[in-house]
């Protein structure tokens, strides 16, 4: 199956917690970090505001090892089931998505 990248060269990726399927984060990733996570086995992504491809985990320790990619219906967004070593935020929050809209 052929992955739909933008115009940017880019598709976005949820990533859940393979376990209990806990949403930890969404990023980017274009072609060289989606073959290097298939590679390594270790989530690769894109900074759009570094414009620049990061490994998670690479400062922090926080690796999130991908156990399945499963693509949607229109092959234009991933789904990354990972086993976290740690937080997923730069916060310290398990998941980017703690806060509540009031």
């Amino acid at each position: 199956m052929e992955l739909k990248y933008d115009a940017n060269g880019l598709i976005p990726a949820v990533v859940q917690d393979a376990d209990d399927g806990t949403v930890l984060m969404v990023a980017w990733m274009n072609a060289e970090a989606f073959t290097l996570t298939r590679q390594t086995g270790e989530a690769h992504f894109w900074s759009r505001s570094r414009q620049a491809l990061w490994r998670k985990g690479e400062t922090s320790g926080n690796i999130m090892h991908v156990r399945e990619i499963k693509v949607d219906c229109d092959a234009d967004t991933l789904l990354l089931k990972v086993l976290p070593d740690g937080p997923a935020c730069h916060t310290g929050e398990r998941s980017c998505f703690f806060r509540v809209l009031e």
